[in-house]
């Protein structure tokens, strides 16, 4: 989330705990729901090359003909829960920003929002979001326009700023979404919380009169 993703971001370490399933973007069976369910965790734990259709059934106790009546493919499979955790967060971001009136306070909430979504273990946003370079280029371009969305939000929130007239607002927005998306590289808890280091974040990003 990037600006359009240039930097190739490292690998991210294994979640520590059980990843929150992204929900579907239609109602499902219960059946498909697990399967849904179980793809999301192996993903972010494994990644897309490191999590096969037989893990998948195995996790839910399905062979692969069971399976396939319940998913279309892999790929399919992975494109549906990297666009449901993405609008997630984007929806969890457009909650934190409501009602806020000052595009600096809009900014900041947003920032301190995906600072959490970051550093969140349980969370399967991250992961699926920064293996982008890692996937296959068809299945890449198939993501674009979910990904696109999701950068649109914080651009509107810089275009807002009243920046300083040398500051080009979309090379801030691509340094500050380049920050906030390498935090879950070098964090690690205990001086500060999620919420305190989005702020500290904040506080680099906001020029000074």
């Amino acid at each position: 989330m990037n600006g359009k993703m240039t930097a190739k971001p490292a690998p991210r370490r294994r979640p520590k705990a059980a990843p929150k399933p992204a929900a579907p973007a239609a109602p499902v069976s219960p059946r498909a729901q697990d399967i849904y369910n179980a793809a999301a965790a192996l993903f972010a734990e494994r990644g897309y090359h490191g999590t096969s259709v037989r893990d998948i059934g195995e996790r839910v106790g399905l062979l692969g003909g069971s399976l396939y009546h319940h998913i279309k493919s892999k790929e399919a499979l992975f494109v549906a829960i990297h666009n449901t955790a993405l609008r997630r967060a984007a929806d969890k971001i457009e909650a934190a920003i409501a009602g806020l009136e000052s595009p600096w306070a809009r900014l900041e909430a947003a920032s301190v929002t995906l600072a959490e979504l970051q550093l969140d273990p349980a969370s399967v946003t991250m992961p699926l979001m920064n293996e982008f370079f890692q996937l296959p280029p068809e299945l890449r371009a198939q993501l674009i326009a979910t990904r696109d969305d999701f950068e649109a939000l914080f651009d509107r929130l810089v275009q807002a700023l009243d920046l300083p007239a040398e500051i080009d607002p979309k090379i801030y927005r691509i340094c500050l979404l380049t920050q906030l998306n390498s935090l879950c590289h070098w964090y690690r808890p205990g001086k500060y919380t999620p919420a305190e280091i989005g702020h500290e974040v904040m506080k680099i990003f906001r020029p000074r009169a």
